[in-house]
Protein backbone atom coordinates (compact mmCIF):
# COMPACT_ATOMS: atom_id res chain seq x y z
CA UNK A 1 0.00 0.00 0.00
CA UNK A 2 1.17 3.35 -0.90
CA UNK A 3 0.05 6.89 -1.67
CA UNK A 4 1.82 9.54 -3.45
CA UNK A 5 3.07 12.56 -1.79
CA UNK A 6 0.07 14.76 -1.01
CA UNK A 7 -1.02 17.41 1.27
CA UNK A 8 -2.78 16.02 3.60
CA UNK A 9 -6.41 15.41 3.84
CA UNK A 10 -9.00 16.51 6.53
CA UNK A 11 -11.54 13.45 6.29
CA UNK A 12 -14.45 12.42 8.52
CA UNK A 13 -16.04 9.63 7.56
CA UNK A 14 -18.88 7.75 9.45
CA UNK A 15 -17.43 4.76 11.06
CA UNK A 16 -20.60 2.62 11.65
CA UNK A 17 -20.70 -0.57 9.09
CA UNK A 18 -24.13 0.56 8.13
CA UNK A 19 -23.15 4.29 6.64
CA UNK A 20 -21.34 5.25 3.85
CA UNK A 21 -18.26 7.20 4.35
CA UNK A 22 -19.14 10.70 4.03
CA UNK A 23 -15.65 12.86 3.53
CA UNK A 24 -14.96 16.30 4.08
CA UNK A 25 -12.07 17.59 2.51
CA UNK A 26 -9.60 20.22 3.51
CA UNK A 27 -6.15 20.76 2.70
CA UNK A 28 -3.83 21.71 4.76
CA UNK A 29 0.17 21.26 4.70
CA UNK A 30 0.85 21.07 8.41
CA UNK A 31 -1.94 19.16 10.33
CA UNK A 32 -2.27 15.35 10.49
CA UNK A 33 -5.09 13.24 9.15
CA UNK A 34 -6.84 12.45 12.18
CA UNK A 35 -9.22 10.07 10.37
CA UNK A 36 -8.86 6.83 12.20
CA UNK A 37 -6.73 8.59 15.12
CA UNK A 38 -6.28 7.47 18.98
CA UNK A 39 -9.87 9.61 19.00
CA UNK A 40 -11.38 6.91 16.72
CA UNK A 41 -11.31 3.12 17.38
CA UNK A 42 -11.03 1.26 13.85
CA UNK A 43 -13.46 -0.82 14.65
CA UNK A 44 -15.09 -2.65 17.78
CA UNK A 45 -14.00 -6.46 18.47
CA UNK A 46 -15.54 -8.06 15.26
CA UNK A 47 -15.52 -11.23 13.79
CA UNK A 48 -15.54 -14.03 16.37
CA UNK A 49 -15.88 -17.56 14.91
CA UNK A 50 -15.96 -20.78 16.00
CA UNK A 51 -14.31 -21.53 19.21
CA UNK A 52 -14.61 -25.22 19.04
CA UNK A 53 -11.07 -26.48 21.11
CA UNK A 54 -9.96 -26.77 24.91
CA UNK A 55 -7.30 -24.43 25.63
CA UNK A 56 -4.56 -23.99 28.48
CA UNK A 57 -2.58 -20.73 28.91
CA UNK A 58 1.17 -20.62 29.08
CA UNK A 59 2.94 -18.87 31.96
CA UNK A 60 6.31 -17.06 32.11
CA UNK A 61 7.68 -20.46 33.89
CA UNK A 62 6.15 -22.59 30.52
CA UNK A 63 8.21 -23.94 28.12
CA UNK A 64 5.92 -22.17 25.78
CA UNK A 65 8.04 -19.04 26.71
CA UNK A 66 10.02 -16.76 23.79
CA UNK A 67 13.17 -18.28 22.95
CA UNK A 68 16.20 -16.32 22.46
CA UNK A 69 15.65 -16.76 18.12
CA UNK A 70 12.44 -15.08 18.60
CA UNK A 71 13.60 -12.39 20.87
CA UNK A 72 12.87 -8.82 18.91
CA UNK A 73 13.23 -5.47 20.68
CA UNK A 74 11.27 -2.40 20.45
CA UNK A 75 13.89 -0.04 21.84
CA UNK A 76 15.38 -0.90 18.69
CA UNK A 77 12.79 0.53 16.83
CA UNK A 78 12.29 4.88 16.13
CA UNK A 79 8.89 5.25 16.12
CA UNK A 80 9.25 6.78 19.51
CA UNK A 81 10.85 9.76 18.24
CA UNK A 82 11.54 11.77 21.28
CA UNK A 83 9.91 10.67 23.98
CA UNK A 84 12.04 9.32 27.15
CA UNK A 85 10.70 6.53 28.85
CA UNK A 86 10.25 5.93 32.56
CA UNK A 87 11.76 2.68 34.37
CA UNK A 88 8.42 1.13 34.37
CA UNK A 89 7.78 1.73 30.93
CA UNK A 90 10.91 0.07 29.88
CA UNK A 91 10.02 -2.89 32.17
CA UNK A 92 6.81 -3.13 30.33
CA UNK A 93 8.40 -3.28 26.69
CA UNK A 94 10.09 -5.61 27.92
CA UNK A 95 7.23 -7.45 29.08
CA UNK A 96 5.50 -7.31 25.57
CA UNK A 97 8.73 -8.32 23.84
CA UNK A 98 8.85 -11.76 25.31
CA UNK A 99 4.96 -12.16 25.64
CA UNK A 100 3.49 -14.99 23.70
CA UNK A 101 0.34 -17.00 23.56
CA UNK A 102 0.68 -20.32 22.05
CA UNK A 103 -2.30 -22.94 21.42
CA UNK A 104 -2.75 -26.25 19.35
CA UNK A 105 -6.12 -26.16 17.64
CA UNK A 106 -7.31 -29.15 15.92
CA UNK A 107 -6.40 -28.42 12.03
CA UNK A 108 -2.91 -26.79 13.15
CA UNK A 109 -0.78 -24.38 15.71
CA UNK A 110 -1.68 -20.62 16.46
CA UNK A 111 0.53 -18.28 18.23
CA UNK A 112 -0.23 -14.58 18.88
CA UNK A 113 2.44 -11.69 20.12
CA UNK A 114 3.15 -8.38 19.47
CA UNK A 115 3.11 -6.59 16.20
CA UNK A 116 5.78 -6.16 14.99
CA UNK A 117 6.96 -3.29 12.32
CA UNK A 118 7.69 -5.09 9.52
CA UNK A 119 4.19 -6.63 10.01
CA UNK A 120 2.16 -3.57 10.10
CA UNK A 121 1.37 -3.79 6.08
CA UNK A 122 0.19 -7.13 6.59
CA UNK A 123 -1.36 -6.11 9.35
CA UNK A 124 -2.99 -3.51 7.60
CA UNK A 125 -4.15 -5.19 4.80
CA UNK A 126 -5.97 -7.44 7.11
CA UNK A 127 -8.14 -4.49 9.18
CA UNK A 128 -9.02 -2.47 6.31
CA UNK A 129 -10.51 -5.71 4.04
CA UNK A 130 -12.19 -6.34 7.19
CA UNK A 131 -13.42 -2.75 7.31
CA UNK A 132 -14.66 -2.58 4.01
CA UNK A 133 -16.33 -5.72 4.14
CA UNK A 134 -18.12 -4.56 7.46
CA UNK A 135 -19.50 -1.07 5.23
CA UNK A 136 -19.78 -3.23 2.15
CA UNK A 137 -17.58 -0.77 0.40
CA UNK A 138 -16.13 -2.02 -3.36
CA UNK A 139 -12.49 -2.37 -3.43
CA UNK A 140 -11.44 0.61 -5.16
CA UNK A 141 -11.94 2.48 -1.77
CA UNK A 142 -9.14 0.10 -0.77
CA UNK A 143 -6.17 1.86 -1.46
CA UNK A 144 -7.48 4.62 0.93
CA UNK A 145 -8.61 2.05 3.86
CA UNK A 146 -5.18 1.30 3.96
CA UNK A 147 -3.80 4.59 4.31
CA UNK A 148 -5.95 5.67 7.00
CA UNK A 149 -5.82 2.10 8.80
CA UNK A 150 -1.86 2.36 8.92
CA UNK A 151 -1.88 6.44 10.22
CA UNK A 152 -4.03 5.01 12.93
CA UNK A 153 -1.76 2.00 13.49
CA UNK A 154 1.61 4.15 13.25
CA UNK A 155 -0.15 6.49 16.06
CA UNK A 156 -1.30 3.45 18.44
CA UNK A 157 2.21 1.87 18.17
CA UNK A 158 3.38 5.37 19.73
CA UNK A 159 1.39 5.09 22.63
CA UNK A 160 3.47 1.23 23.59
CA UNK A 161 3.50 -0.03 26.17
CA UNK A 162 -0.12 1.53 27.68
CA UNK A 163 -1.65 0.11 24.28
CA UNK A 164 -0.58 -2.59 21.45
CA UNK A 165 -1.79 -4.71 18.83
CA UNK A 166 -1.32 -8.18 18.52
CA UNK A 167 -1.00 -10.58 16.03
CA UNK A 168 -1.31 -14.19 15.64
CA UNK A 169 -0.15 -16.27 13.30
CA UNK A 170 -1.50 -20.13 11.98
CA UNK A 171 0.50 -23.10 10.61
CA UNK A 172 -1.61 -25.58 9.23
CA UNK A 173 -0.88 -29.27 10.64
CA UNK A 174 1.70 -30.51 7.97
CA UNK A 175 2.79 -26.89 6.97
CA UNK A 176 2.19 -27.40 3.34
CA UNK A 177 0.92 -23.57 3.66
CA UNK A 178 4.02 -22.37 5.90
CA UNK A 179 2.63 -19.70 8.45
CA UNK A 180 0.26 -16.96 7.57
CA UNK A 181 -1.79 -13.95 9.26
CA UNK A 182 -4.44 -15.23 10.72
CA UNK A 183 -5.53 -12.23 12.89
CA UNK A 184 -5.31 -9.17 14.49
CA UNK A 185 -6.58 -7.64 17.77
CA UNK A 186 -5.37 -4.49 19.85
CA UNK A 187 -5.45 -4.05 23.82
CA UNK A 188 -5.50 -0.59 25.90
CA UNK A 189 -3.88 -0.97 29.49
CA UNK A 190 -4.54 2.12 30.99
CA UNK A 191 -6.13 5.54 30.56
CA UNK A 192 -2.68 6.94 28.68
CA UNK A 193 -3.90 4.29 25.96
CA UNK A 194 -7.06 4.71 25.74
CA UNK A 195 -9.15 6.49 22.96
CA UNK A 196 -9.78 10.20 23.22
CA UNK A 197 -12.89 9.42 22.10
CA UNK A 198 -14.29 5.54 22.39
CA UNK A 199 -17.46 4.40 21.05
CA UNK A 200 -20.31 4.82 23.58
CA UNK A 201 -21.41 3.74 26.10
CA UNK A 202 -18.25 4.89 27.09
CA UNK A 203 -15.66 2.85 29.56
CA UNK A 204 -13.75 3.62 32.32
CA UNK A 205 -10.48 5.22 30.53
CA UNK A 206 -8.30 3.40 33.20
CA UNK A 207 -9.36 -0.01 33.07
CA UNK A 208 -8.13 -2.30 29.92
CA UNK A 209 -10.17 -2.62 26.34
CA UNK A 210 -10.15 -4.67 23.67
CA UNK A 211 -11.27 -3.58 19.84
CA UNK A 212 -10.35 -4.01 16.15
CA UNK A 213 -10.00 -7.81 16.29
CA UNK A 214 -10.57 -9.44 13.26
CA UNK A 215 -9.65 -12.61 11.67
CA UNK A 216 -8.41 -13.57 8.18
CA UNK A 217 -11.43 -15.21 5.69
CA UNK A 218 -9.89 -18.08 5.00
CA UNK A 219 -9.31 -19.03 8.00
CA UNK A 220 -12.01 -18.57 10.10
CA UNK A 221 -14.10 -21.26 12.07
CA UNK A 222 -11.29 -22.48 13.45
CA UNK A 223 -11.02 -21.25 16.66
CA UNK A 224 -8.63 -18.20 16.55
CA UNK A 225 -10.79 -15.52 17.39
CA UNK A 226 -11.66 -17.06 20.59
CA UNK A 227 -7.89 -17.80 21.44
CA UNK A 228 -7.37 -13.61 20.02
CA UNK A 229 -10.00 -12.99 23.09
CA UNK A 230 -7.69 -15.19 25.53
CA UNK A 231 -4.49 -13.64 24.72
CA UNK A 232 -5.49 -11.03 25.12
CA UNK A 233 -6.84 -11.65 28.51
CA UNK A 234 -3.42 -13.14 29.42
CA UNK A 235 -1.70 -9.97 28.53
CA UNK A 236 -3.83 -7.98 30.37
CA UNK A 237 -3.46 -9.93 33.38
CA UNK A 238 0.50 -9.40 33.49
CA UNK A 239 0.71 -5.58 32.20
CA UNK A 240 -1.57 -4.42 34.89
CA UNK A 241 -3.13 -5.09 38.31
CA UNK A 242 -6.43 -3.90 36.91
CA UNK A 243 -8.89 -6.58 36.61
CA UNK A 244 -12.13 -5.69 34.90
CA UNK A 245 -11.41 -5.69 31.28
CA UNK A 246 -13.98 -4.07 29.07
CA UNK A 247 -15.30 -4.34 25.02
CA UNK A 248 -18.11 -3.94 23.04
CA UNK A 249 -20.44 -5.87 21.24
CA UNK A 250 -23.38 -4.64 18.72
CA UNK A 251 -26.55 -5.27 19.59
CA UNK A 252 -27.14 -7.36 15.84
CA UNK A 253 -24.25 -9.44 16.55
CA UNK A 254 -25.87 -12.86 18.39
CA UNK A 255 -22.83 -14.76 17.59
CA UNK A 256 -19.82 -13.17 19.52
CA UNK A 257 -22.32 -11.82 21.99
CA UNK A 258 -23.21 -15.53 23.23
CA UNK A 259 -19.22 -16.38 23.00
CA UNK A 260 -18.50 -13.17 25.45
CA UNK A 261 -21.06 -14.61 28.07
CA UNK A 262 -19.40 -17.74 27.70
CA UNK A 263 -16.10 -16.21 28.24
CA UNK A 264 -17.31 -14.48 31.44
CA UNK A 265 -18.31 -11.00 30.59
CA UNK A 266 -21.87 -9.49 31.47
CA UNK A 267 -23.91 -6.66 29.92
CA UNK A 268 -23.17 -2.91 32.00
CA UNK A 269 -24.54 -0.47 29.68
CA UNK A 270 -25.83 -0.44 26.15
CA UNK A 271 -26.41 2.49 23.82
CA UNK A 272 -30.15 4.21 23.68
CA UNK A 273 -32.28 4.07 20.97
CA UNK A 274 -31.58 7.25 19.79
CA UNK A 275 -28.32 6.49 18.95
CA UNK A 276 -29.96 4.83 15.82
CA UNK A 277 -30.61 8.92 14.54
CA UNK A 278 -26.87 9.13 14.03
CA UNK A 279 -27.40 5.85 11.42
CA UNK A 280 -24.96 3.99 14.68
CA UNK A 281 -26.03 0.55 15.44
CA UNK A 282 -26.85 -0.46 19.02
CA UNK A 283 -24.00 -1.37 20.91
CA UNK A 284 -23.22 -3.56 24.98
CA UNK A 285 -20.77 -2.45 26.74
CA UNK A 286 -19.45 -5.33 28.55
CA UNK A 287 -17.21 -6.41 31.60
CA UNK A 288 -15.45 -9.10 32.91
CA UNK A 289 -13.07 -9.05 35.77
CA UNK A 290 -10.22 -11.36 35.55
CA UNK A 291 -9.37 -13.58 38.15
CA UNK A 292 -6.03 -13.70 39.88
CA UNK A 293 -5.42 -16.86 38.11
CA UNK A 294 -6.85 -16.42 34.81
CA UNK A 295 -9.32 -19.42 33.16
CA UNK A 296 -11.63 -19.83 30.74
CA UNK A 297 -13.96 -22.39 30.17
CA UNK A 298 -14.38 -24.57 27.46
CA UNK A 299 -16.29 -22.88 24.24
CA UNK A 300 -19.56 -24.42 23.28
CA UNK A 301 -19.14 -26.14 19.95
CA UNK A 302 -22.40 -25.65 18.93
CA UNK A 303 -21.78 -21.82 18.50
CA UNK A 304 -20.37 -19.66 15.77
CA UNK A 305 -20.06 -16.43 14.40
CA UNK A 306 -18.66 -14.17 11.66
CA UNK A 307 -20.02 -10.65 12.28
CA UNK A 308 -18.62 -7.63 10.99
CA UNK A 309 -17.03 -4.89 12.73
CA UNK A 310 -19.11 -2.00 14.58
Amino acid sequence: MAIAAAPPLKLSPYLDPQQQPRLQTEFNPIKRVPFLSSRNPLLCVCKLHRYNFKCCLPSSSSTNSVTPAQYYSFLDESFRGSRVLTNEELEKLKALESFVYLQELESGSLWVRVMRIEEMDMTVGLLALSFAESMFMSLQYEALLRFFVKQYLIERRASMPHAVTLVGFYREEGGKRGEELAGTVEVCFDKRGANASPPTPTPPRNSPYICNMTVTKELRRRGIGWHLLKASEELISQMTSSREVYLHCRMIDEAPFNMYIKAGYNVIQTDRIFILLTLQRRKHLMCKKLPVSNSFPEPDMSESGEEPPS
